[in-house]
């Protein structure tokens, strides 16, 4: 039986959610995923369709999410179904869900200097982990994510601040990458992607699909 990916967009139109989505629905496809793709966040609520997803990929910047939809999401992946996404379609969602938050791992806070140039640097001790496996770091012209961060994630990816334009953060190495569990469901996300044309970068994108994978049950 094929697993089953959910794609929700919505929110910010400034992070593209349509675009991006459109670029990991024909490659879930193609890997053998089962896509429904879907501009509301009412399906949530749906606790029947709901318990039978493999994954739920997320691309709704800021915004606001119903309490009963919220509550039906993390019910779901609590109960095993993965959730995994991208930027601030994930982790700078609903800024007022507090346990939301709790459940991806981070909530985003800055992007100094905006749009700039970056590297993006695979920790050596988890070289052999399969979703960066046979990767190396790369570099990327986009938002350099600053988030708050759960320390429970397990940590793939990080950067490095350079201070410009905010020397009190020269040297900070702030994860990008990292995987969690939220009761029995695995959770991924990778703060790459504000906008589609970041998936240009093949080790954005892999990383992304990987991620995806690895959080599908």
């Amino acid at each position: 039986m094929s697993k089953k990916a959910l794609m929700v967009w919505g929110g910010w139109a400034g992070h593209e959610p349509k675009e991006c989505v459109d670029v990991f629905a024909p490659i879930l496809a193609d890997d053998g995923f089962e896509v429904d793709v879907r501009d509301s966040m009412d399906i949530y609520t749906d606790e029947d369709y709901m318990s039978q997803l493999s994954v739920v990929v997320p691309c709704w910047t800021m915004g606001t999410i119903e309490k009963e939809q919220e509550q039906g999401l993390t019910k779901a992946i609590q109960s095993g179904v993965g959730l995994a996404g991208w930027h601030g379609g994930m982790c700078d969602a609903f800024r007022n869900n507090t346990n939301y938050q709790w459940m991806t791992g981070a909530n985003w806070v800055s992007h100094p200097g905006g749009v700039r140039d970056y590297e993006v640097n695979i920790l050596p001790e988890m070289k052999d982990d399969p979703i960066v496996a046979g990767l190396s770091d790369f570099k990327m012209h986009s938002e350099q994510y600053y988030l708050h961060v759960d320390p429970s994630n397990e940590v793939l990816v990080t950067t490095t601040f350079d201070g410009d334009p905010a020397p009190w953060v020269a040297g900070c190495v702030m994860p990008v990458v990292w995987k969690r569990m939220w009761g029995e469901g695995r959770v991924f996300y990778s703060s790459l992607g504000h906008k589609a044309v970041d998936f240009d970068v093949p080790e954005a994108k892999e990383i992304q699909r990987r991620g995806i994978h690895w959080a599908a049950r």
